[in-house]
């Protein structure tokens, strides 16, 4: 029996179950991109979308239709957005090489970034992908605490690298856990009152160092999307992770904060997803949403933390950093600064929350509504009482909205959380498209 994963598999094509409808052409090209990309890759919906242009918050297929994305938060500021494609063209057009010579784009930039975020964190490290850093965060994280074991939520994903990817149960039961990797249950305030679920999950962590100390792998450090999104987008009560951070800092680890997902103003309270809790990282990691999705990432870090790493062993990623990826990454944080985007994603966010929560009143299948700025989670439940998880239902309402034209997906354990992250060039006038195409496709399936 094969193994199907949470994040990769859940909402996935499959020759076998293809939708009602597919075109050959697109079977055809399916079958092509199969033989050539390898088994490995996945494609969304049970009917594919074959994309071939973008801009804002809207993509366009290769019939000329429109759709609306409400799932790509890797091109943060918008699909092609003018700003960053002038940036990326003309710095490409004058130099792109490594960093291993002197260039003033990689240091301006890098003071640009380090102004965003606590004054504690004050050095910042380059890569390509976020995967590179937070496997770069977990070797920082050791050499500075001594240990080796890391916590992180019981359906993180963190990467594709041998580390990362090994502290990454969202992956599935295919993917091997590292010995050193302990989980925690992600704290979920929808099933236990807040204040039950902050000395819950602080005790989880605690019991979960004490394993690792126990088993002789020591412990290095929690890692954690400060909005657990792999986990079915669990924002929590603002503070509500500082009791955990509390611990790891008492039981001598660091907390390293990927900011892949809630970082860079989407929750719209505050520019970095852990500031929402009243705590300051060790490390904090971040990927291609950057550079609006171009392949740049980064680890900052308090100097102290960084240290113990940076002294002994050189780093060099050839082309982190380099002075194209850089340019996209600062014309992505000029956007976000230009157009106040953490301001509109904050309200923009709030009025999405708010119409939401009108439509859970008219469908007994919405469980649950939640979510931070521009990064909402809607659960969908067989049952209020028991809140029993409905893949099935959340499956056929993500197909039903790309018929409709509107582009989401699932996360969560249960696989029944919708998991709406648009780019943040989503307006309020396309409010009345996501609520309208979810409210007709919970109509048509009687929930």
């Amino acid at each position: 029996m094969v193994t199907r994963s949470t994040i990769m598999d859940t909402n996935s094509f499959r020759a076998d179950d293809a939708a009602a409808g597919v075109s050959e052409e697109t079977l055809a090209m399916t079958r092509r991109r199969s033989g050539l990309l390898g088994p490995s890759y996945r494609l969304f919906y049970s009917n594919p979308v074959h994309l071939v242009r973008g801009e804002g918050a809207y993509v366009w297929d290769s019939d000329g239709e429109k759709y609306l994305d409400v799932y790509n938060n890797v091109v943060s500021v918008g699909h092609c957005h003018p700003v960053v494609v002038e940036a990326i063209g003309r710095q490409a057009a004058t130099l792109n090489t490594h960093t291993r010579y002197l260039h003033d784009g990689i240091l301006d930039y890098a003071e640009d970034l380090l102004g965003t975020l606590p004054a504690p964190i004050d050095q910042v490290m380059f890569m390509c992908t976020g995967s590179e850093a937070n496997d770069l965060a977990i070797r920082v994280a050791r050499a500075a605490t001594g240990g080796n074991g890391i916590i992180v939520s019981a359906e993180a994903y963190h990467g594709t690298s041998d580390l990362t990817s090994a502290a990454s149960p969202a992956l599935g039961g295919g993917q091997v856990l590292g010995d050193y990797v302990r989980l925690v249950e992600a704290p979920d305030a929808y099933r236990a009152p807040t204040h039950e679920v902050v000395a819950w999950f602080a005790g989880r962590i605690q019991a979960q160092i004490d394993s690792l100390v126990a088993s002789g792998q020591g412990f290095a450090g929690f890692l954690a999307d400060s909005i657990f999104s792999s986990d079915g987008v669990l924002p929590g009560p603002r503070g509500y992770l500082a009791a955990a951070v509390d611990v790891v800092h008492r039981n001598g680890g660091v907390f390293i904060s990927d900011e892949v997902q809630p970082g860079f103003g989407r929750t719209g309270e505050k520019f970095w997803g852990f500031e929402r809790h009243g705590v300051v990282a060790d490390i904090v990691t971040m990927g291609k949403p950057m550079g609006n999705g171009m392949p740049i990432s980064a680890l900052a870090a308090k100097a102290e933390v960084l240290a113990p790493f940076a002294e002994n062993i050189p780093y060099f990623n050839t082309f982190g950093g380099n002075p194209v990826s850089i340019a996209a990454a600062q014309a992505t944080l000029d956007v976000l600064r230009s157009e106040n985007l953490m301001e509109h994603s904050r309200v923009v966010g709030a009025r999405v929350l708010a119409e939401l929560d009108a439509l859970a009143a008219r469908h007994e299948s919405i469980g649950d509504v939640r979510g931070a700025g521009l990064f909402i989670g809607l659960e969908l439940v067989q049952d209020r009482t028991t809140k029993t998880p409905d893949k099935a239902l959340a499956l056929a309402v993500v197909d039903a909205l790309r018929a409709k034209h509107v582009l989401t997906s699932v996360a969560g354990a249960g696989g029944n959380v919708l998991k709406l992250r648009p780019p943040l060039a989503f307006a309020e006038g396309d409010i009345d498209w996501l609520v309208g195409a979810l409210d007709a496709v919970l109509t048509e399936l009687g929930a």
